[in-house]
């Protein structure tokens, strides 16, 4: 008797593309309509509408999500060649942001939720830091308040990497309302994503939000006069009329999320040889991702993969691992964040799976543990 073999996508654009199509596409066709393609009233619309959302003053949209962090730590004015802490398991761009600002990225350890750890923080402060970057990793908000307190202990600027934790909550409030700044990516692949890149930043301060909104348009306020050199980082109108769109729908997209990770951790808590994420009684997570540790994660991706079950890691290596950073930190190679990135595997999750899809891939991990014993 053959194994049963089922494709279990990753992430599944084209089914919710479907699904949204008469809504995406008649606010498509408008924009072709106006021929309004920049700077057009579907992104005055959606930087007003993700405010809102959030609860956040001021929403300027740009490129993408390194941009919008590149922007906040620029019109902070942090000092040239201070350093910025940040966790060493995230992507490049939180990292990336500090670098083209003339910043020093230092990295902390993380917590087994995978968000940076307060302790690790508070012991790499030194008077020449100027501030700290939590990314809230695969949508879990990192602990906000503990690190609030570190930051205004030590005077300390406090910002949110909030690329993966759209619709996500700390403590009753949106991720992107909960420090001195926050920026967001709407890459394809994100629980709230475009149909190609695009970015926002969060602010409360209008004089901060005013300075990113030039910033991320060539440091200008008039067509051709220049406060200072900028950058060109614009939101399409085409990007923010499907943003839109989808920003109707995300809270039902997290309540799924959240539906898919309860299954999964029901169906696997019997599992002795991974290590599954849990849930917070302080947090709403937005499940960018769903992570599972393993130290036979490799093998267990492999075979995932030969029963139709498409899979990821996130990430490979640990920033100070990266070759960009070689020399760069002197972080130690034994902490948390270095071991476990060889033990992560992240499943499949999203509004795409149902009970079926996500029975079958307990299933196969169950089976896999069990042929490799």
């Amino acid at each position: 008797m053959r194994d049963i073999i089922m494709e279990v996508k990753f992430l599944d654009l084209k089914k919710q593309y479907a699904e949204l199509k008469s809504e995406i596409d008649s606010s498509v066709q408008a924009v072709f309509a106006e021929a309004d393609f920049i700077k057009g009233a579907e992104v005055k619309r959606f930087e007003a509408g993700f405010a809102a959302y959030c609860g956040a003053s001021h929403c300027i949209s740009c490129g993408n999500g390194t941009d919008a962090l590149t922007a906040i730590l620029k019109v902070h004015d942090l000092p040239r060649g201070s350093e910025v802490i940040l966790p060493a398991n995230t992507f490049i761009a939180t990292a990336e942001a500090a670098v083209s600002n003339g910043l020093k990225p230092v990295f902390a350890d993380i917590k087994e939720d995978f968000t940076i750890l307060p302790e690790s923080v508070e012991s790499l402060i030194n008077p020449n830091t100027s501030a700290i970057i939590a990314v809230h990793l695969y949508g879990h908000p990192a602990d906000m308040d503990v690190l609030k307190k570190i930051a205004e202990k030590h005077d300390l600027k406090l910002f949110e990497d909030a690329a993966q934790a759209h619709g996500a909550l700390y403590r009753g409030k949106k991720a992107g309302s909960l420090a001195d700044g926050a920026g967001f990516s709407f890459y394809p692949g994100k629980v709230l994503g475009a149909a190609g890149d695009a970015g926002a930043i969060l602010l409360n301060d209008e004089k901060l939000a005013e300075k990113a909104r030039k910033f991320c348009n060539h440091g200008r306020s008039l067509k051709y006069f220049h406060e200072f050199a900028g950058i060109n980082s614009r939101m399409d109108t085409l990007q923010a009329a499907v943003l839109n769109v989808k920003l109707r729908h995300l809270d039902e997209w997290v309540e799924a999320r959240n539906r898919v990770a309860e299954m999964y951790i029901k169906r696997l808590s019997d599992v002795t040889e991974i290590v599954l994420p849990k849930f917070y009684p302080e947090t709403l997570d937005a499940w960018h991702l769903f992570v599972i540790k393993t130290e036979k994660r490799d093998n267990l991706q492999e075979y995932l993969k030969n029963c139709g079950v498409e899979t990821g890691i996130h990430y490979p290596l640990s920033l100070p691992e990266q070759p960009a950073f070689a020399g760069h930190s002197d972080y130690c190679g034994g902490y948390r964040a270095v071991k476990e990135s060889k033990t992560l595997l992240s499943l499949p999750i999203g509004e795409h799976l149902g009970e079926k899809e996500v029975s079958f891939v307990a299933e196969k991990i169950k089976e896999f543990f069990v042929k490799s014993i």
